[in-house]
């Protein structure tokens, strides 16, 4: 028999294939259509009936019907292979159903089943009518002419609740997708003689909670030892953004929005180390809307950005600003170096027109364009740089934070693609509009001095007594570079995201375009749930 564990009562013969089984079931007073009525506690109702019913169980049956859906199934998801796995292993007991039928934890499961629309999810996804379905046919005691045969219903039953339950915590928990597994094989790069073999873009970089390969066996342990309503509880999205969604997919009438909606109610799911906080500085960076929100103690400064280009998209990601660089040199990039240099290599005209320069990476000396060729442009031993100033790519600041990307914030040589409607034209990095106030907000209570000094040297001017009376005194010098690196101290946390439903500066929630079609890879990966 497949007694519930440490339970003494029946034969114990392997002799015999059918045994005969006292089966006490309680016929609960609320049925499966009530499920949901129960409260968090995961109380079972009063039963007003405890007749015995003789039936007949046989364990090998049982056994065999659920060896077979493991088998016949074809796994979808992660959750779906652990619980394949798991029916194909000799079992000591079921988790769902005992000698009192299917108690209490059963309903609580399905009162969170029976809320996934309202997280935009699919109750057939979990099975919501069939497990009420058979719930009320065990519970009704309806065998034989008029029903189900028990043992292929039980196995159905104990099979399709931790399925569903299996599929339920593994979203609630971690996100039915994973963000990281999707989009850092989402875009291919390009293939040539130097790089044969395949490589992705990488576009997702926030450290985030996963499945661990155990994290099944802790779901069937708190099934089995009926703490299952409480990890239930546990594992809901709490952040203000969530329920904010959830509210307003309740009013959506429209399919579009409603897509746009449960896309970004999945990336609520997703448990980030370092999650977005509702209180301290920070700085967000939504690349839908072209926009950068640093928020203070009592205000926010917002203003447009410009971001990857479709080709070349910037990436998701947490940091931390450190350091800002005033009148940096830009050291071109790889990729970049790549594409659009190294075929001009030996064109003096065109390194002097861009203001590049290119140095040896060991004895850090200078070289003379013309003697470089293409070959030793592409080894890896050398450097191309741009010099600072008005010309630089950079802009006369740039925000540096530590990521796998080689990205940052920084100004521009170009701030007339700042009125562009769609601003998706850089190599990745982001362009700030306006970088002296984001240098203002990232210091912690920087004199007046230091502020001066920054303002002077990207070229805007005096906005002291002091500084104007250092300009009067320094009036035959082309460029007055006061300071460079400036450290950031503390750090100010940053988030580059990706939301097409996102607060303004105002806090209202705007809708954003899906500029790079990530709205529709979510979707089509949430597809089974939908």
């Amino acid at each position: 028999m497949l007694y519930p564990e440490g339970w003494q009562g029946g034969q114990k013969s392997v002799h015999s294939l059918i045994r005969l089984l006292a089966v006490s079931l309680l016929l609960l007073m609320t049925g499966c259509q009530q499920a949901d009525k129960h409260n968090d506690e995961g109380k079972t109702t009063q039963a007003f009936s405890a007749r015995k019913t003789s039936v007949l169980i046989d364990e090998d049956v049982i056994r065999a019907q659920l060896l077979q859906l493991s088998q016949s199934e074809q796994p979808v998801t992660d959750a779906d292979r652990r619980v394949s796995e798991y029916y194909k292993r000799p079992l000591k007991q079921l988790l769902w159903i005992d000698y009192m039928g299917a108690d209490r934890r059963s309903d609580s499961l399905l009162a969170y089943l029976q809320k996934v629309e309202e997280e935009g999810l699919s109750p057939r996804s979990f099975y919501v009518d069939d497990i009420c379905r058979d719930l009320q046919q065990l519970r009704s005691m309806k065998f034989g002419k008029d029903g189900d045969d028990l043992n292929h219903l039980v196995a159905r039953l104990e099979y399709r609740l931790t399925k569903a339950c299996l599929r339920y915590c593994y979203g609630q928990r971690f996100g039915f997708i994973n963000p990281q597994r999707i989009f850092n094989r989402l875009d291919m790069e390009p293939q040539d003689s130097l790089h044969p073999e395949v490589r992705y873009r990488g576009l997702f970089d926030m450290d985030m909670d996963v499945p661990t390969p155990t994290y099944a066996e802790e779901v069937y342990a708190k099934i089995a030892h009926d703490s299952i309503v409480q990890h239930l509880r546990d594992i809901q999205p709490q952040s203000t953004m969530y329920h904010k969604l959830k509210e307003m997919l309740r009013n959506t009438r429209d399919d579009e929005q409603h897509r746009r909606v449960v896309c970004n109610l999945e990336r609520c799911r997703w448990r980030l180390h370092h999650p977005i906080p509702d209180e301290g500085k920070r700085i967000i960076v939504n690349i839908p809307a072209f926009h950068l929100y640093a928020y203070g103690a009592d205000s926010v400064l917002d203003m447009r950005v410009v971001c990857g280009a479709v080709t070349t998209k910037t990436p998701q990601l947490t940091s931390e600003v450190e350091w800002m660089e005033v009148n940096p040199k830009w050291v071109i990039p790889k990729s970049i170096l790549e594409k659009d240099v190294a075929h001009r290599a030996g064109d003096s005209a065109y390194f002097a027109r861009n203001h590049y320069e290119i140095f040896d990476k060991t004895t850090h000396e200078q070289l003379d364009v013309s003697q470089v060729s293409r070959s030793m442009l592409l080894s890896g031993k050398y450097r191309v740089a741009q010099t600072s100033g008005d010309h630089n790519s950079l802009g006369r600041i740039v925000f540096r934070f530590k990521n796998a990307f080689s990205v940052f914030l920084h100004y521009t040589s170009s701030p007339s693609a700042f009125k562009r409607d769609n601003r998706a034209i850089s190599h990745g990095c982001v362009r700030v509009q306006r970088p002296f106030e984001l240098a203002q907000f990232v210091l912690d209570q920087p004199d007046e001095w230091l502020l001066d000094r920054i303002h002077i040297s990207m070229g805007l001017g005096a906005i002291t007594d002091r500084g104007r009376q250092y300009l009067a005194t320094h009036r035959d010098e082309e460029d007055h570079k006061l300071i460079g690196y400036v450290p950031i101290k503390p750090r100010v946390p940053l988030y580059i995201i990706y939301y097409t439903l996102w607060p303004d500066e105002h806090g209202t929630i705007q809708t954003w375009p899906d500029v790079y079609g990530f709205d529709r890879v979510v979707w089509q990966h949430l597809s089974i749930y939908i």
